[in-house]
């Protein structure tokens, strides 16, 4: 007999209402059954929409965790709460779903990993990039080792104009940053993925001011108010890993190029490279010739599941919840989300204190 999870939805605002619970609601053995958010009305409108029988509404998250009934958790709140509730959700005895990044901190990431392994309930963060079907393809292609020793690579989070003006996003205090933590951070997890390389040695970063300043500026959505624009408009990193391979990582809401690029990545190994710039191409040589090869793939890249096209955060919402069923690691783990907290905040001490930060 199949068992049904039952699942509350902790923040209800835009991630949850733009990815989680329109693809949890495709799942046969799922229901949302309760919905939590500060601002009531947008829980009980969730609850009306995406809710299973008598669901419940909440306010307080603490009142949701008390609810035994309750298997699974997803947590689609501000960075700045992450720790806080999944901590306190694992403790509770429930499987939890971050979204990304993992936490504002570093150290509040490490304190999420530690829990789900005291507790032993799953956990996993919201890298949907991952699960789209050219980052599919591509892994599949680095694990085989077709493209060798992955050395040197470029993590790619750049947008010219589209500097988010809604919610906290431009509340450092809030989010704990700005494009690098929200965006570089999707690149910066795929870079690793693909590479299968989480331990950094040494990390150099930049940070800018440059454009937030400027009064009815360009946007695509809408002007900013420059004094509520607490976070950097652009980030940069360079990460060198424990084995000596470099990462460029590149991110920015609001700069002066036409290099638009996210959630995407470079990559140059002993055998051949890969980019995912307009399609995913491969290069290489073969018969002392350079090639470039690029991937066609089904339906624009979605994935296939039953006959059916499945977009990302369907595929990543099904896979979750599988290896809650089958007993297996998420595809997204804690300590590979970890990492990525770790060297964002390394990125953002370098470019205060103007030095490299060094792993131990």
């Amino acid at each position: 007999m199949s068992t049904t999870y039952r699942i509350a939805i902790i923040g209800c605002g835009g991630i949850a209402n733009g990815k989680h619970m329109p693809s949890l609601s495709k799942l046969d053995n799922v229901e949302m059954v309760a919905f939590c958010d500060i601002i009531s009305e947008k829980a009980q409108e969730a609850a009306a929409k995406f809710g299973k029988g008598e669901a419940r509404v909440y306010e307080d998250y603490r009142e949701v965790l008390k609810d035994s009934s309750i298997d699974i958790v997803h947590v689609c709140t501000p960075n700045d709460s992450h720790a806080e509730i999944t901590i306190a959700a694992l403790e509770a005895g429930k499987h939890v779903m971050s979204e990304k990044p993992m936490a504002k901190t570093a150290a509040d990431a490490r304190r999420m990993v530690e829990a789900a392994k005291r507790t032993g309930k799953k956990l996993t963060v919201g890298y949907n990039n991952r699960f789209r079907g050219d980052s599919q393809h591509l892994y599949k292609i680095c694990s085989e080792g077709e493209l060798g020793d992955i050395y040197f690579a470029k993590a790619h989070a750049i947008r010219r104009r589209a500097v988010p003006t809604w919610g906290v996003f431009l509340d450092e205090e809030k989010q704990g940053g700005g494009p690098l933590i929200d965006i570089g951070t999707h690149a910066l997890d795929l870079t690793l993925w693909m590479m299968n390389n989480y331990e950094p040695a040494v990390v150099l970063g930049t940070s800018y001011h440059k454009l937030s300043q400027r009064e009815n500026a360009a946007n695509a959505w809408g002007p900013w108010d420059p004094a509520k624009f607490t976070v950097e408009d652009s980030a940069f990193g360079m990460i060198t890993m424990k084995n000596g391979a470099t990462i460029i990582l590149e991110s920015s809401w609001a700069l002066n190029t036409l290099e638009v690029d996210e959630a995407k990545c470079t990559l140059s190994g002993t055998e051949g490279g890969a980019d995912m710039k307009g399609g995913l191409r491969i290069n290489g040589e073969k018969h002392s010739r350079l090639f470039t090869t690029e991937v066609e793939l089904q339906a624009g890249g979605v994935a296939f599941y039953d006959g059916k096209a499945e977009v990302a955060s369907d595929l990543e919402m099904r896979l979750w919840i599988q290896a809650i069923e089958n007993d297996t690691d998420p595809v997204v783990t804690p300590e590979q989300a970890c990492v990525v907290s770790e060297i964002l905040e390394a990125i953002y001490e370098s470019a205060k204190t103007g030095k490299a930060v060094y792993f131990d």
